[in-house]
């Protein structure tokens, strides 16, 4: 099998080009060259995806059996590379995102729920990221009929995520002391793994896709873990330094805690995001889709994330984020945690 990945050497591509090693096929990467190093064992094609010139020698490089595209964000520059490998590839799977579906995360979501309506020529002005991410699926589709696959994941977790939400609470817990987490330990979670994603995704390849509408939602099984599993995993994962301390949410809202950025997979109830953890996930089930427990990836993550040059890797890079809200300051925290405790019965 030779499989084309386009994208960078980091996280998701870089679990897709693993994944491709892992079964022996024949792994080619494009890009730019400008991340990481890209795993040993790939052949590596520099270039970037918005230049004919470029796309011309990629695809006088193949032919492929199938390509992988992560990292398409603007139709017409994927609308390009796509129409530039009809020819040259038999399959097209593209990670596409959950936020294509409007409804999402206030409405529960499947894949016969309602999309953006992006379309296949718009630039990066035509609309947000989600209806950008539907006129790239539209793009591909146009250029592959028939012969497309679509993975749209929520939250994704794993090794070399660069992302800082799991990287961020594993660090907190490394601290240790009282840690101050929002909620109670029941409440839903859903993540997959990046690692899940890629077999998933490629196991998909191995078949030839049915249609031009063989999409996948991939939020994570709704049985992989809860909150409190995910929390008590980064605790044991950090030598069980940290004391959880579960607040009601109103606290966090306070002390004007900024929801997902400043505490990473915080969501304080709330009508627009309601069904935030319930998104369908029985297709790609049916499928054959396998997600590991979320203590798995945690501890994973970890051992990446503290071994020689993790940290570095996973938080000292800015160029692909941008600036970054830091994770709860420990003066907020700590009035967080004191306020919490001013309202608990004093006892004799």
């Amino acid at each position: 099998m030779k499989l084309l990945v386009i994208g960078g050497s980091v996280f998701v591509v870089r679990a897709f080009a693993a994944e491709g090693l892992r079964r022996g096929w024949e792994v080619t990467v494009f890009n730019r060259g400008q991340t990481q190093a890209d795993l040993p064992g790939v052949r590596a094609l520099r270039g970037d995806r918005t230049d004919e010139a470029d796309l011309a020698a990629l695809a006088a490089a193949g032919p492929y059996d199938a390509v992988v595209d992560v990292c398409g964000y603007v139709p017409r520059e994927v609308a390009k590379s796509a129409a530039a490998l009809a020819e040259h590839a038999g399959a097209y799977l593209f990670v596409s995102t959950i936020n294509v579906y409007p409804g999402f995360p206030a409405l529960p979501t499947d894949e016969s729920s309602p999309r953006h309506g992006g379309t296949a020529d718009a630039g990066p002005e035509g609309g947000d990221y989600g209806w950008l991410k539907d006129g790239c699926e539209k793009a591909v589709r146009r250029a592959f009929p028939g012969r497309v696959v679509v993975l749209q994941p929520g939250l994704i977790v794993g090794p070399h995520d660069r992302a800082r939400r799991t990287t961020a609470w594993l660090r907190r817990a490394a601290r240790g002391g009282p840690m101050a987490v929002p909620g109670t330990p029941d409440r839903p979670l859903r993540v997959i793994d990046v690692r899940d994603l890629a077999a998933f995704g490629l196991g998909l390849l191995t078949g030839a896709p049915k249609d031009d509408a063989e999409d996948y939602l991939v939020p994570g099984a709704p049985d992989n873990g809860n909150w409190g599993d995910y929390l008590d995993a980064c605790v044991a994962a950090t030598a069980g330094r940290a004391e959880l301390v579960y607040i009601d949410d109103q606290l966090f809202v306070d002390h004007e805690v900024e929801p997902w950025t400043e505490l990473p997979l915080w969501l304080p109830p709330d009508p627009q995001f309601a069904a935030a953890w319930t998104t369908s996930c029985a297709k790609a089930l049916a499928a054959g889709l396998h997600c590991r427990p979320i203590a798995d990836s945690i501890r994973d993550t970890a051992a990446w994330l503290f071994a020689p040059g993790g940290e570095q890797e996973a938080f000292e890079d800015y160029r692909h984020f941008g600036a970054w809200t830091p994770f709860l300051s420990a003066e907020k925290e700590q009035a967080i945690l004191a306020a919490h405790a001013a309202k608990q019965p004093q006892t004799e």
